[in-house]
């Protein structure tokens, strides 16, 4: 299979899953516990039907956006993801280009494998930055300074991870960061001799921005998970945002809220936008879809935050939906992850030119030539 036989983003996935040593596909593809939050944050968008409107004048079809501050392209953003190296050699910079490229925004994640200075130097395009709030309150802080230094366009604090997830597929894989030859996996990686002869030629998968601070992976390979729940803080409330906020001074996302009420209280804690999302139903099985969620949450807040549905997002459609629902834009993390591991930068490229394609076009067919004057007398729900 090539990218140009690529027509959609279940077909760059069968070419992921093709390129791949297992363990590192079933860290994109997989969920938490059954799964059933990974599958619904897809099928849901099928409870809404889109209501074209008939004989408007589409000869000039026009996506573009704001959002945080920044004009884009076209309304879908590209989510913090981790460790992008386990992927693909070309990890998080082929990524920012290609976002830059296609004329929207990157988010480079904390448990990055490029830091943040490098992706900065790397693009000029719309950046932003998702932390943590740490055990170390002295890393976060040093974190916002670094960002202010490297001109970074917004913050994104992800709020869902008190603990890991229960991924049961990276159990049973063994995944392991760096990752590493063992008798259960040496067939995978065998199998897979493009991927491994390019870990052979950069086995550096340090995770770039908290290295200096905290040796996460010195004494050697250790369950993903195992990291995460001895870095993160249980403490954090609502009180640690408004510092955040104060401290950064700029555009601040809150990921990982699906409830209105909470909504309510990150405006309230000087949030600028909410990210609804389930990371990917890969927390708490049984959460609600993102695409759910965002009607309650306009009516919580009204316009006060922008809202960017995260989660699930396969199609144009998808995005339509969302934002005739009432979201300003959406963000994508698996989709784009299958381009990467299926080519790299050019994967990449090829996801998101793929949505943007079918956006474009599924305007026409709606009769709705301006992507900001969708609302809902475009949709029908079930």
């Amino acid at each position: 299979m090539t990218l140009a036989a690529c027509h959609n983003i279940a077909h760059l996935r069968a070419m992921a899953k093709a390129r791949l040593p297992a363990a590192m596909f079933h860290y994109i593809d997989g969920g938490a516990d059954d799964e059933t939050t990974l599958r619904g944050n897809t099928s849901a968008f099928g409870a809404h039907a889109l209501i074209p409107h008939s004989l408007v004048d589409v000869s000039n079809i026009d996506t573009r956006i704001t959002l945080l501050g920044q004009t884009l392209n076209w309304p879908v953003i590209l989510a913090p993801t981790g460790m992008s190296r386990l992927f693909h050699h070309e990890k998080e910079l082929g990524v920012a280009r290609a976002a830059a490229k296609s004329g929207t925004l990157y988010t480079l994640s904390t448990l990055g494998t490029t830091s943040l200075e490098e992706v900065a130097a790397a693009t000029d395009g719309p950046k932003m930055f998702q932390i943590y709030i740490l055990k170390d309150r002295g890393l976060t802080a040093e974190f916002v300074e670094r960002c202010k230094a490297a001109k970074y366009n917004a913050l994104c604090l992800t709020v869902d991870m008190p603990v890991a997830g229960n991924r049961e597929r990276d159990k049973l894989t063994g995944m392991v960061m760096p990752p590493r030859f063992t008798a259960s996996s040496l067939l995978s990686f065998a199998l897979h001799p493009r991927w491994s002869l390019n870990l052979l030629r950069d086995p550096n998968f340090q995770l770039a921005n908290v290295a200096h601070r905290v040796d996460a992976l010195g004494a050697g390979a250790m369950s993903v998970i195992d990291y995460i729940n001895s870095q993160f803080d249980r403490t954090v409330t609502w009180a640690d945002v408004d510092w955040l906020a104060q401290q950064w001074g700029g555009p601040l996302v809150i990921k990982g809220i699906t409830d209105a009420a909470d909504a309510t209280k990150a405006r309230d804690a000087g949030a600028s936008a909410i990210m609804i999302s389930n990371h990917g139903g890969r927390q708490l099985d049984s959460s609600p879809a993102p695409v759910d969620c965002i009607a309650p949450m306009r009516d919580a807040i009204g316009h006060d935050l922008e809202l960017i549905v995260d989660g699930g997002v396969r199609r144009g459609t998808h995005v339509l939906k969302a934002l005739a629902l009432g979201a300003d834009a959406c963000s994508i993390g698996k989709a784009y992850l299958y381009g990467l591991a299926a080519g790299g930068q050019k994967g990449v490229e090829h996801a998101l030119t793929l949505l943007r394609s079918e956006i474009e076009r599924d305007l026409a067919l709606l009769g709705c030539p301006r992507i900001t004057d969708i609302n809902s007398r475009f949709l029908l729900s079930a």
